[in-house]
């Protein structure tokens, strides 16, 4: 039984074997006969990283970072991604984040026609309780992450320390303006020229006439084809592309 049913504990085995085959045995008795799991075997239910897998496409995740200008002001910066595609759905920056200013940047991210069904948040102050009810009247179910648990946001995670790693750290902002169009930039590029390893590789919002390789001639550009590129962020990225001679 225990085998053949990985999430029944002794007491459920215990309470099958006294109600179907009539043989009484305490909990403790089966807990003995057991076979035993190694110490890092995984759970018989489903775990987080299963339920995020399966519904990657219909899972949108929030998160804040902060960014410091040259005149040491402080702002934080609101992104918001769907987890399937990694597609960034909306990037903003404020001064002062509110509940209020919160809940209309998700309003803006989130179209009415959606097909997400979870969101996935932390457990800071800015995302209240109102906040939380207002997402659950579009039809998306809300989920907290456990505390100091930034493992269970993983991919919004690893977004923002992509924003540092490839524009933050590398620019200073001079003011609000400025921080919001070095991010609005960065999206943008992200969005449609970054490759995610994650996507096979693949970019989330592809642009038209990306090469597909035909047969083994796979080292070469086509005929009557050359390469441009285009800078980013005052050249700190590339966009590269092809285009007729």
């Amino acid at each position: 039984m225990a085998l053949d049913n990985v999430s029944w504990g002794e007491e459920r085995i215990a309470n099958e074997l006294l109600l179907k085959l009539g043989i009484r045995v305490s909990p403790r008795t089966v807990r003995k006969y057991m076979p035993k799991r190694p110490g890092r075997a995984p759970r018989g239910d489903q775990r987080w990283s299963t339920f995020v897998r399966n519904h990657a496409s219909a899972i949108v995740a929030c998160d804040f970072c902060i960014a410091v200008t040259a005149t040491f002001r402080l702002f934080y910066v609101l992104v918001v991604i769907e987890q399937g595609s990694r597609r960034l759905l909306h990037c903003n920056v404020t001064e002062f984040p509110t509940a209020e200013w919160t809940l209309q940047q998700l309003r803006e991210a989130i179209p009415c026609e959606h097909p997400y069904r979870f969101l996935i948040h932390d457990r800071d102050n800015i995302f209240s309780k109102e906040l939380d009810r207002s997402i659950t009247r579009l039809g998306i179910d809300v989920i907290e992450t456990p505390y100091r648990s930034p493992q269970a946001n993983s991919i919004c995670e690893r977004v923002i320390g992509s924003m540092r790693r490839e524009c933050l750290d590398f620019m200073i902002p001079l003011n609000e303006t400025h921080l919001r169009n070095i991010v609005r930039e960065w999206v943008a590029h992200y969005n449609r020229s970054r490759p995610h390893a994650a996507l096979g590789p693949g970019v989330p919002d592809p642009p038209p006439g990306i090469p597909v390789l035909i047969g083994n001639d796979r080292h070469r550009i086509a005929d009557g084809r050359q390469v441009i590129s285009k800078p980013i962020l005052g050249g700190l990225h590339h966009e590269y592309t092809l285009v007729p001679v």
